[in-house]
């Protein structure tokens, strides 16, 4: 107990039937502000279950523990004080004078990226993919190794980058994001590794890169398909040898930086088809991490629904009624999360109530499709797409201007433009 008491992580003891023998402050203070733990089982403390968790569903340390009798790690969801907590776990085993395994230690780390409820502006989920992917997360963020995150578009890959970046040593520092498809093939170069004066012409001063902003923490090369073929052999040096040198300057510099990067494209086939170098690709993929599409997690839906609810109306307090979330849970969310959370800001538009029901989930489907040809039809011209665009932004404005009740600037701020923009877009839609 003395030894446990001195560390600043909780820390419990139990022995080969989960009872806790032993559990350290940090471990009370966390876990178990109620009552005490001594003599309960581990799984019913932690997860309120009346049986062993690997019978429960759920990977259990102690089982991997006595099979292959060395430390083992698992990522847990925990009943805390403060509702469910993620939570890093870190088991040893530790032998008697019979040499057989009699007692554990178990150290717990919050991991504070993520929840299993929806009170916080973190990653949110239970469903087990979600869980696999986050004890991916937890268990690379801690070290040096380039990280790769592979999903759809809408998957939430900048917040996992983010999500990498908290729980790694370099959190103190910065994390500097780069859009690799917004960055044109002739400033890439000079907007990653900077430039010097007169490198070439506007460079009226020197400018120190992105690389040298991220200096101490993460470089996050968000969309890395994109990169110019002519672009991937410079960053590969950079990834190979930690230097790097500004446009117009033979000094060569340092990077003291982490790389993780993201792509919704396939690299495997962009390999084969020659337009990513493969030296590059193992470089990055060092740690390929899958990030599951929305359709992967209909077990997070209900979660992700009323959290993003409370983010896009903040002001007000709406809930969802059980048959628009029924109604939710079966869309298949081609645009991922990003695409729900434009779902429900919609339906909140079209809500005057506190409840949005399923017929303001279905009103806000209809007014989120996009038109589409029938089968066989010619392909349609710029100017008849355009038309199309225009056609179906008129349809929504005129929906959303007929279901406020509030001020024209409360519609514009939810709409995300200037009250002008607002009035001259009203003004086009009356008759002339």
């Amino acid at each position: 107990m003395s030894y446990l008491e001195g560390l600043p992580e909780p820390h419990i003891l139990f022995d080969n039937q989960y009872r806790i023998l032993a559990a350290n402050g940090a471990y009370r203070r966390q876990f178990s502000a109620d009552r005490s733990v001594v003599g309960r089982t581990c799984y019913e403390v932690s997860h309120h279950f009346n049986q062993p968790c690997d019978q429960a569903g759920e990977s259990c340390p102690l089982l991997k523990a006595r099979e292959s009798g060395q430390r083992e790690r698992a990522l847990h969801l925990h009943h805390t004080p403060k509702g469910e907590e993620y939570v890093n776990i870190e088991l040893v085993p530790l032998r008697n004078d019979a040499d057989e395994q009699a007692f554990f230690i178990e150290k717990m780390e919050p991991l504070q990226i993520a929840q299993g409820h929806t009170g916080a502006q973190v990653l949110i989920g239970r469903s087990p993919v979600f869980q696999h992917m986050l004890s991916l997360v937890a268990r690379v963020a801690p070290s040096m190794a380039t990280v790769l995150l592979l999903g759809e578009s809408g998957t939430g890959k900048e917040l996992i980058a983010h999500a990498v970046h908290e729980a790694s040593q370099r959190a103190s520092h910065a994390l500097v994001p780069v859009d690799c498809s917004s960055l044109p093939e002739n400033l890439f170069e000079s907007e990653l590794f900077g430039h010097e004066r007169g490198a070439f012409t506007g460079a009226n001063t020197a400018r120190a890169g992105l690389v040298e902003a991220a200096s101490g923490g993460t470089l996050f090369l968000d969309e890395v398909g994109d990169i110019p073929l002519s672009m991937q052999v410079k960053l590969l040096r950079l990834l190979e040898t930690g230097t790097y040198r500004r446009v117009g300057s033979t000094e060569q510099r340092h990077a003291d930086i982490r790389v993780v990067s993201a792509t919704h494209r396939d690299l495997d086939q962009m390999v084969v088809q020659g337009k990513f170098r493969e030296d590059l690709y193992y470089r990055l993929s060092t740690f390929p991490i899958h990030l599951p599409a929305l359709r992967e997690r209909r077990d997070d839906i209900a979660l992700l629904a009323n959290a993003l609810l409370q983010r896009v109306a903040p002001r007000r307090k709406l809930r969802l009624g059980d048959e628009a979330l029924g109604r939710l849970a079966r869309q298949d969310y081609p645009g991922n999360v990003r695409e729900l959370r434009n779902l429900l800001e919609r339906a909140a538009l079209l809500c005057d109530g506190e409840t949005l029901e399923a017929a303001h989930i279905d009103q806000a489907l209809r007014l989120g499709r996009r038109p589409t040809l029938p089968e066989n039809a010619p392909a349609s011209s710029p100017a008849a797409l355009t038309n199309s665009l225009k056609a179906a932004e008129t349809a929504t404005l005129q929906a959303l201007a007929q279901a406020h009740q509030g001020s024209r600037a409360e519609l514009a701020a939810r709409l995300g433009i200037s009250e002008r923009s607002l009035y001259r877009k009203l003004k086009a839609l009356k008759p002339r």
